[in-house]
């Protein structure tokens, strides 16, 4: 085996074995299941074509976590340059709590959110989900820790 670069039959078994993580958080990340899917499915086809790039310093599903991240903020970003999505009426009233939570969620800072997606959606451990943020295990601790917090807080506000 190289000691330098992933196989494409290591990158496909990735692929199939988790692809309902990915997609599953990347629907969470970007509330598209369209969106999702093309960004789960761009992100493979850039870590096949850079494949030769995985220094095997690390963990393989984590790199590849990091490129297919990479990609959905690419899309985000693109989607606000072109239509910044529409931000729901205060009056408007809140019909189903897992609306509520939805948006809670989607209310965290970035980097929260996409811990709390890579945690709970994904089930990655603390130190996959660091290298895939290219932060400390200290740091997604940290990160889970006030994303628990707010949406907490958010959630008994609702509830009053």
């Amino acid at each position: 085996m190289n000691t330098k670069g992933a196989g494409p039959g290591e990158i496909e078994s990735i692929y199939r074995e988790r692809f309902r993580a990915f997609l599953l958080s990347m629907t969470a990340l970007l509330g598209d299941g369209e969106a999702a899917l093309d960004v789960v499915q761009d992100g493979f086809a850039i870590a096949l074509r850079s494949r030769g790039s995985f220094r095997r310093e690390g963990n393989l599903e984590a790199w590849l976590w990091r490129i297919v991240v990479n990609t959905a903020f690419d899309r985000l970003r693109a989607r606000s340059r072109i239509s910044p999505m529409p931000e729901r009426a205060a009056e408007d009233p809140v019909t189903d709590s897992d609306d509520e939570l939805k948006e809670s969620l989607l209310a965290l800072p970035e980097r929260q959110r996409l811990a709390v997606f890579l945690r709970y959606y994904a089930d990655l451990s603390y130190g996959q989900i660091a290298e895939a943020l290219g932060v400390s295990p200290g740091t997604v601790a940290a990160s889970l820790h006030a994303a628990r917090n707010a949406l907490r807080q958010r959630l008994q506000e609702v509830a009053r």
